[in-house]
């Protein structure tokens, strides 16, 4: 009980929850993102790992939003990145909360890029062409 306690108070004091890995992994299936270009859950579930730990309420960056870590140059309007794309239509804030359905259509809308996956320097880093069994069991 004590540990839960002591959780539950860094979490109020960070401002952060991380989202429970199976809810991330339903997320991204109802996102019919799987099988684009050859990606399997186990690279989408391995991006979020490294990417964000499942914390969507993460802003690494001035510039990344997410549990995507979706790039605000490119992808996301944040209302003041300097000559921004904003090719996902999407608000980089909008990114930040529990609802992972924008996140997911911004990501296929990446994936299908020519870069694909390798937009990320963290999955090209942990994941790309790794067994990533172990990102994808336990729900």
């Amino acid at each position: 009980m004590k540990v839960f306690t002591l959780f539950i108070l860094v979490a109020l004091v960070a401002g952060t929850w991380a989202l429970h890995k199976c809810t991330v992994m339903n997320a991204i299936k109802r996102g019919n993102v799987i099988g684009i270009k050859g990606y399997t859950l186990g690279d989408y579930m391995c991006l979020v790992h490294y990417a964000s730990y499942y914390d969507h309420t993460l802003n690494r960056s001035p510039s990344e939003y997410g549990i995507f870590q979706i790039n605000s140059y490119w992808w996301c309007n944040d209302g003041y990145t300097s000559g921004r794309k904003n090719l996902c239509g999407t608000s980089c804030y909008g990114l930040l909360n529990r609802d992972l359905s924008d996140d997911v259509r911004c990501l296929k809308r990446i994936v299908r890029d020519p870069n694909g996956l390798g937009a990320w320097s963290v999955w090209t880093k942990y994941c790309k062409g790794r067994n990533l069994n172990s990102y994808t069991t336990g729900c």
